[in-house]
């Protein structure tokens, strides 16, 4: 690979204008095991290896951009969360986080249940055999065909998100002679510490009914009165990329509370409750999450313990992780196109991806680490942002971070922890080709989601 000389960056972080980050890692050959999925080494060359298989040789079979999944960590990671909760407790799989048929294969065969949010994500959950009575059907915006479909199918559960909701699947549910389970959504008004965008407790946002003012309590009377619904739970989801266990306490102890009311009401013990999904993962050497077995033991106390002062037999716990399992599980290979230092700021690296295979810089801000995954490097540390091919000024995949000061076109870089929403809320911006999804195994790497081509947008147009 070539390695051309090119005017150096800065190489502290004092530097920046911002003035606020670290200072730079003594050693750039070394990976963080936190950020990175569990069989990725590093050889003595500096090549870095998944599952056996060498990025370099991925890069040759596949090309860049790719997303790169380690199908052992994404299986050791499902049966965490499966042990971890034991069979007196549901673990969903959240599709949104990322989905394909193979994905639905490894989690049917490592006995996780699944949520989906839209018709199509159930088409792939059942085309790739996944018993429809193991998935849940979220969604503030089902339309009616969406609804029809699920039920007819045989759906274990409905989420309902609205008044119109509950009387829309009833009605649907009762033409086709049918009695749909359902759950209903709740918002607790929660804060759950974490971005705008993707905190959903609080009450000034489009999903679930607010506990406050009695509207949940509304909701489950007209619910329980409709022949074509099984109300078997409550349903609560306070964010996402949560470290903090204290808000699942608060949204516990209102959830409960909502339940007591309902039998006092109404003589009735629902008997489960959903607290979804939100549990953070390491994106930078900053993050610490929780291991599964902690998130359990931590949550079955909350609700055992409010349950208990309520009185109330304890409903069975269901979970939604999604991001928890798939996120850690992948990094997104890029190849080096351009290095361009501005002086006195930082080194402006760019890719042959960018915003269209990862938004959620742009989006949320998100953090990212990363890494030269082609060979090793002696440089001193240079201060960078790794930025993308798109026509924006926010097309920012790591805002700031640390990579040798001999970077220089051709070489591999990886992002890690990008298994979660990357692919999902990918783009054809500048009609950008979306990159296949490589899942490696055993020494053996296979396309699960292959590259798109220019035919496939061109099919696409028909104008």
């Amino acid at each position: 690979m070539s390695r051309s000389a090119h005017p150096a960056g800065p190489r502290h972080a004092d530097v920046l204008p911002e003035g606020h980050y670290a200072a730079p890692p003594t050693d750039l050959n070394t990976l963080d095991a936190k950020v990175w999925a569990q069989t990725v080494t590093r050889d003595a060359d500096g090549v870095v290896s998944v599952g056996g298989v060498p990025v370099t040789r991925l890069a040759e079979e596949f090309g860049t951009p790719a997303y790169v999944m380690d199908e052992a960590d994404f299986r050791a990671r499902a049966r965490a969360w499966r042990t971890a909760f034991g069979h007196d407790a549901d673990v969903f799989y959240a599709g949104k986080a990322f989905l394909s048929r193979a994905v639905v294969r490894w989690l049917n065969e490592e006995g996780l249940n699944l949520d989906v949010c839209s018709g199509t994500e159930l088409a792939t959950a059942l085309s790739a055999g996944m018993p429809a009575d193991r998935v849940a059907f979220h969604g503030n915006n089902k339309s009616a065909a969406e609804i029809e479909r699920a039920v007819s199918v045989g759906v274990g559960r409905i989420v309902l998100d609205s008044f119109q909701e509950i009387v829309r699947v009833a009605h649907i549910a009762q033409s086709l002679g049918k009695r749909q389970r359902v759950q209903i959504r709740i918002t607790v008004g929660v804060e759950a510490h974490t971005h705008e965008f993707i905190a959903t407790a609080h009450e000034d946002q489009k999903f679930g009914i607010p506990l406050a003012g009695g509207q949940a309590a509304e909701a489950v009377r007209r619910a329980l009165q409709l022949d074509g619904l099984e109300l078997i739970g409550i349903h609560s989801h306070i964010g996402s990329q949560i470290f903090d266990m204290s808000g699942f306490e608060v949204a516990a102890h209102r959830v409960v509370g909502l339940l007591k009311d309902i039998r006092d009401e109404h003589g009735v013990e629902l008997p489960e409750i959903d607290l979804g999904g939100g549990l953070g993962i390491a994106y930078t050497s900053d993050d610490d999450p929780r291991e599964p077995h902690e998130i359990a033991k931590a949550l079955t106390e909350i609700v055992t313990r409010e349950c208990d002062a309520a009185r109330l037999r304890t409903p069975r716990i269901s979970v939604e992780p999604g991001r928890a399992v798939v996120g850690p599980t992948a990094f997104t290979l890029y190849e080096v196109g351009t290095v361009k230092p501005l002086e006195g700021l930082r080194t402006y690296v760019s890719v042959d991806g960018g915003m269209s295979d990862n938004i959620r810089t742009a989006l949320y801000d998100a953090e990212y680490s990363v890494a030269l995954v082609s060979r090793t490097s002696d440089a001193e540390p240079m201060l960078v942002r790794v930025v993308g091919k798109h026509c924006e000024s926010g097309d920012i995949v790591v805002k700031d971070a640390f990579l040798p000061a001999d970077l220089a076109p051709g070489d591999l870089i990886a992002v890690p922890a990008t298994g979660a929403y990357c692919r999902s809320m990918a783009s054809n911006y500048n009609h950008a080709l979306r990159p296949p999804v490589v899942a490696v195994a055993d020494g053996e790497a296979r396309v699960i989601v292959r590259r798109e081509t220019e035919d496939d947008l061109l099919r696409l147009d028909v104008g």
